[in-house]
């Protein structure tokens, strides 16, 4: 090989590994926040908590309702201490009747996804259920890409849970429309259900443009975000590219302390280089 022909294989090389999210030196330029984390302060406080929220430096947040406020006098809220909301969670039952209406709020707060938490117990308990709720989503996901919003999924750890020999994530995955049906990956419930996100991201490349960032510390349990987790972030952060990642959401679904949770989190994120 000579130099000329040595040169263009290393740069090659390195534009193919950045193309993949293997880079190194990239960090989380927008760090979000799932609001279910401050639901109780919101109820007491909302304008007040969300002012906390974005002093402490986050700039996006994931809505899990609206605390019975008006799409319009949330967006005004969010506006007055520069949060802006790509998503909202609306539960399964949202997904026929009352889909217009949870439609036509995410398009005035300017919300680019809405995702799906989970599906109802009774679904889950047989194959013809996830099927089911295969058929909803497609639905659902066809009617939000018309509105210009894309739909997504968010797991827990039952999706790992074989049904009838196979696994629900997997059913969901293979059996949606990718373009209709997107993935928000709970890392935390994955990895507890015993599942890879490497191995998912290489499975569905591109299909997961919105992650939740909870902390695993070494017995399995909810913590913060932190560099001694029991999940390796820099590892599965670098496959960001390959994943599809846009937006990272810090949960915690009952910290102690609401606001030194999500300060934790977001200060371990922040300066994260992966």
């Amino acid at each position: 090989m000579n130099r000329r022909t040595f040169v263009a294989t290393m740069a090659a090389a390195t534009l193919l590994s950045a193309r993949r999210g293997w880079a190194s030196n990239q960090s989380i330029q927008r760090v979000g926040l799932q609001l279910y984390t401050v639901r109780r302060s919101l109820q007491q406080d909302f304008d007040g908590t969300l002012a906390k929220v974005a002093a402490i430096g986050y700039r996006e947040v994931e809505f899990a309702g609206y605390f019975g406020r008006s799409p319009k006098d949330v967006k005004a809220s969010l506006d007055r201490v520069g949060l802006v909301s790509p998503s909202s969670h609306v539960d399964y039952n949202t997904l026929d009747d009352k889909w217009p209406s949870m439609l036509e709020a995410a398009t005035i707060l300017g919300q680019q996804y809405i995702v799906c938490p989970s599906v109802d117990e009774k679904l889950r308990q047989q194959l013809s259920g996830w099927q089911r709720a295969v058929a909803t989503f497609n639905r659902a996901g066809e009617k939000a890409r018309q509105a210009g919003i894309q739909f997504a999924y968010h797991n827990h750890s039952f999706e790992f849970e074989p049904v009838e020999g196979k696994l629900p994530y997997d059913i969901l995955l293979k059996e949606t429309d990718p373009q209709l049906v997107k993935m928000e990956m709970d890392i935390f419930w994955l990895v507890k259900g015993g599942a890879d996100p490497l191995a998912y991201f290489h499975r569905f490349p591109g299909r997961f443009p919105l992650v939740h960032v909870k902390g695993r510390n070494k017995n399995g349990e909810m913590t913060v975000v932190a560099a001694d987790n029991s999940i390796d972030w820099k590892k599965v952060f670098t496959r960001s590219e390959e994943a599809g990642i846009q937006h990272y959401f810090v949960e915690h679904d009952n910290p102690t302390d609401e606001f030194a949770s999500i300060r934790a989190s977001f200060d371990y994120l922040h300066r994260l280089q992966f």
